[in-house]
């Protein structure tokens, strides 16, 4: 899956909590990774949710979460 990045999409993924599930009220850049294979291999839920669950999968897959670290300190 082709995901476009952006600073925007990127500070969303610190500021935005999961809304339903196991993990509700975690940052999504705090998903494990397993819950994020899940969703890789059951279906991203729709819409601007999916696309970050999406995004911080592809950045958890490649090793690339701590490009987060510096916009968490913001």
């Amino acid at each position: 899956m082709a995901t476009e990045i952006n600073s925007t999409h990127l500070q969303l993924l610190v500021t935005r909590v999961m809304p339903f599930g196991k993990y509700k009220g975690r940052l999504i850049a705090d998903l494990p990774g397993n819950y994020l294979n899940w969703f890789a291999r059951e279906g991203f839920p729709p819409g601007e949710l999916g696309q970050l669950i999406a995004l911080m999968h592809e950045l958890d897959h490649n090793g690339l979460s701590s490009l987060l670290d510096p916009l968490r300190q913001r």
